[in-house]
């Protein structure tokens, strides 16, 4: 009775962990068909565990056939799981791009098999949007920086370069903004932004050739969330 017991909380335990998971889980037979889904895979997939029951895991990852299916049980005899990027595929035909973890788990039958299926789809978006983000810092005609709250240069682009007369990005990086722009009221408006405000302002400046012209300065607080403050990211344009 103990042995009865304690298998059905073990069962129930299991039922719990899996149903809590942040990741989807598809649990296959030895032969790589398809046997249980937790809810987090019916989310990522729409189909219900009776829709794909002993259907091909390859239904929901293409590619994975019973041929790979045999070679990563032979990988997984030296390792204790295996870890592959993957297209997976929705009931309603669509897809996104996961990272699926495989190992070996005794449930139903000896050497069935666990796919943890990690959707990076919002991962690699923000990623993209990061990276377009950053091309458009580089390419903007204005000269763009971003310091930290220790007012150290963390980032300026090929304009910022170009408007001090830098050889690259080593020549700034990690100076302080002073030692770059010491002529007030730029340390003064650099202090307003970093204490929380956006500023605008026009200052003169002498070019290369001695003339007078104007230069267009805006700064205001690098956030992170309503409250706290990084830094301070800034653009000077010539006008």
């Amino acid at each position: 009775m103990t042995s009865i017991c304690a298998r059905q909380d073990h069962k129930s335990l299991y039922r719990q962990l899996v149903a809590g998971m942040y990741d989807a889980l598809l649990v296959t037979d030895p032969n790589g068909h398809l046997i249980e889904l937790n809810p987090r895979a019916t989310e990522y997939f729409l189909y219900k565990p009776e829709d794909v029951w002993d259907k091909p895991v390859a239904t929901l990852i293409p590619g994975v056939s019973a041929q790979m299916v045999g070679r990563i049980r032979k990988g997984l005899d030296d390792a204790r799981h295996i870890m592959l990027d993957a297209k997976c595929q929705r009931k309603d035909g669509s897809s996104f791009a996961a990272e699926v973890t495989i190992s070996v788990i005794d449930l139903i039958n000896a050497g069935d098999l666990v796919f943890t299926v990690r959707n990076t789809e919002r991962r690699r978006k923000q990623w993209q949007a990061l990276r377009s983000k950053a091309n458009a810092f580089d390419c903007a005609q204005s000269a763009c920086f971003v310091c930290d709250n220790g007012r150290a240069f963390r980032a300026v682009n090929r304009a910022f370069l170009t408007m001090f007369n830098l050889a690259d990005e080593e020549a700034v990086l990690g100076h302080l903004f002073e030692e770059v722009m010491p002529d007030d009221p730029l340390p003064n408006l650099f202090d307003r932004a970093l204490a929380g405000e956006q500023v605008a302002y026009r200052i003169g400046a002498h070019t290369d050739t001695d003339e007078v012209t104007e230069v267009e300065v805006e700064m205001a607080p690098d956030r992170h969330g309503k409250e706290k403050v990084l830094g301070v990211v800034g653009s000077l344009l010539q006008v």
